[in-house]
């Protein structure tokens, strides 16, 4: 699951792999919490972060 979500992060929403790469390293001990650290830190908007919700529901 989490291969496929830095393959949505990177592909569809077009993050750079260095800002996915770093906030994988911020959420080690709880990966669902990845969404919310790139929001918290300004990598993504609201809007994506309801982009990749959504997409996790239906993962």
């Amino acid at each position: 699951m989490q291969h496929k979500l830095r393959s949505f992060l990177t592909e569809e929403l077009g993050l750079p792999i260095a800002e996915v790469t770093w906030a994988e390293r911020q959420v080690q001990q709880m990966p669902n919490q990845l969404p919310m650290i790139l929001w918290q830190y300004g990598l993504i908007s609201l809007r994506q972060l309801d982009k990749i919700l959504d997409w996790l529901e239906t993962a």
